[in-house]
């Protein structure tokens, strides 16, 4: 039998606040083998991250471990000093962290970063490493390694950004990596490029892999292994396929029921065996009164923009090229592609924020590009939009109270007592306590925030919403009960939704029509069931199948009481 490459044994972590200790994690028992996968799922504030910072002797702050032991290849490592976890990091324990536009040195050559890894860490000497470098960056699947060495990181996409934090994280051939939310911020087609090579290393180099993430599907694609943390404490345990099938703690039920991913996995399996899953969302699939009437038509749109610098045929950049399509009165329409393939700058025309090059739109019949100033004003009650992020779209100086009734004194809507009646009831209408109105957006948690966000879109009592990436950067859960909420609001209220994204796996559960975009072109177009069941270009096939867990065969959902027979 292997001997174990990390143990933790009973493990607590406390946080010293101004209130007294705060215990951040709650006797953590793991075991971890050489080249074993394993994933730590959970939402956000269950002790995920600082369970794996804890083995890196990286804990914030005032954290420390306060019982138990964590040890690596039989030694006992929890009390190391700061020069013995020095001695480890890199050399024996890499990481590769969440965000890589703030774990990058803005002002150093890319090459130059993944060097210093291989110095700190005393891997070859001076001439041998410059070449080391480049080979590192081709490992982590950068094309053209060389040029790219010596390139900066604005110069770099997410994607690339990422690759270029696990070749820093491997460089000096780790027995284990520790991978923190590595793929949260990447399109699912790159997402997927950077996991399978992560596993191609892992296989090559056999050093094991500690995954934290709170995306269930891509845990149990990638993972042999997995351990679920609710409040500081492990809640359920074991093979990752198993735990997913046939759940026993509540607390996993309820992320195994919420992840998008997954339920895009049982709404299959409910179709091929002909059973009615209740986890499709979008109008059509429960209401037969959606009529076809488009109130919103889009047609032969296109978008160019001047390159400051460049001449010739490279000034102009054709961001959207001849995009058409309609948005059916009370459906959701989802317009879906990789990065830079022209979705939000599609809806920034619709939006009337950026105007189109040629090609027309029309609200209700009515060409907006012809609107006099005035009739455009009144079209902003029509049309809203909630952004991605939650912590930017709320003004921090205003209360949440002013930052739902700020829409209502703009276009001069009721007295302030019916203002703040309407406020009381949007409050309502999103499930917050009416209490919320006296706080400020940093005292509410991101699903608090997009919560606000929805209620002051529907101040004005519009007919259409525009969500861009809306749910994208929210836990699994709260994307759970956005996703809910905005279903309910649209059969009350009888919304139309242009949904901006390039998650998929939401995409199946909430859409009623898709439309497939790449560099500024529409590829393919239909109704969600035609274009998820038999999709007609290799392009939407390959989105598809890039979602994580989106094909692991984990059952209708019946064992979870999702399915009508």
């Amino acid at each position: 039998m292997n001997k174990p490459l990390l143990e933790m044994k009973d493990v607590h972590i406390s946080f010293e606040s101004s209130t007294g200790t705060v215990e951040a994690v709650r006797g953590v028992n793991m075991t971890i083998y050489p080249g074993q996968s394993v994933a730590i799922v959970g939402e956000s504030g269950s002790g995920k991250s600082t369970t794996a910072m804890s083995i890196l002797g990286l804990l914030p702050g005032t954290g420390k471990v306060t019982k138990g032991q964590i040890l690596f290849e039989g030694e006992d490592i929890t009390h190391y000093n700061d020069k013995q976890f020095e001695a480890l990091r890199g050399n024996k324990i890499g990481l590769v962290p969440q965000d890589p536009m703030s774990n990058l040195n803005p002002v150093w050559r890319i090459g130059t970063q993944v060097e210093e890894s291989l110095k700190a860490n005393n891997v070859l000497e001076g001439s041998e490493r410059e070449q080391r470098v480049v080979e590192i960056l081709e490992e982590a699947g950068l094309p053209d390694a060389a040029r790219r060495a010596k390139q900066y990181p604005h110069e770099f996409s997410g994607g690339m950004r990422q690759r270029a934090l696990i070749g820093i994280g491997l460089a000096a051939r780790p027995k284990l990596l520790i991978a923190d939310e590595p793929t949260s911020a990447l399109d699912v087609t790159v997402q997927k490029t950077i996991l399978d090579h992560l596993g191609h290393l892992a296989e090559e180099l056999g050093n094991a892999v500690l995954f934290i993430t709170h995306d269930l599907g891509l845990a149990a694609e990638r993972a042999e292994h997995l351990i679920v943390m609710h409040r500081g404490r492990i809640v359920e345990s074991g093979p990752s396929r198993e735990i997913l099938r046939a759940p026993e703690h509540p607390y996993t039920q309820r992320l195994v029921t919420a992840a998008p991913s997954l339920a895009s996995s049982r709404i299959r399996a409910a179709q091929e065996t002909g059973v009615e899953s209740t986890e499709l969302k979008a109008a059509t699939s429960h209401s037969a009164n959606i009529e076809d009437e488009a109130v919103i038509s889009v047609r032969n749109l296109n978008k160019e923009f001047d390159i400051r610098g460049q001449r010739g045929e490279k000034k102009l950049l054709k961001a959207v090229d001849d995009v058409s399509f309609d948005i059916r009165r009370g459906t959701t329409m989802a317009l879906v592609g990789e990065s830079g393939s022209g979705k939000s700058t599609v809806a920034n025309m619709v939006l009337g924020l950026l105007s189109p090059t040629s090609g027309t739109i029309e609200f209700e019949g009515k060409d907006t590009s012809k609107l006099s100033k005035k009739e455009l004003f009144q079209l902003r009650r029509k049309m809203q939009v909630v952004f991605q992020n939650p912590y930017g779209s709320l003004d921090p100086m205003y209360s949440i109270y002013k930052c739902i009734e700020e829409p209502l004194a703009l276009h001069k809507v009721g007295n302030r007592k019916e203002r703040e009646a309407r406020v009381a009831e949007l409050l309502d209408m999103v499930a917050m306590p009416r209490s919320a109105m006296r706080r400020y957006p940093n005292e509410l948690s991101g699903g608090q925030r997009q919560r606000i966000a929805i209620a002051r879109a529907l101040a004005l009592h519009p007919e259409v919403i525009v969500l861009d990436e809306a749910v994208s950067a929210l836990d699994v859960l709260v994307q759970d009960q956005i996703i809910k909420l905005l279903a309910q609001l649209q059969s009350e209220l009888k919304l139309s939704y242009l949904f901006i994204t390039h998650d998929l796996a939401v995409v199946r559960q909430t859409a009623d029509d898709v439309v497939v975009m790449r560099k500024g072109k529409v590829m393919e177009a239909g109704t969600s069931g035609a274009i998820f069941n038999n999709p007609q270009e290799e392009y939407t096939r390959n989105l598809i199948n890039s979602v994580p867990g989106m094909h692991l065969e984990i059952g209708t959902g019946s064992n979870l009481g999702l399915t009508k027979s």
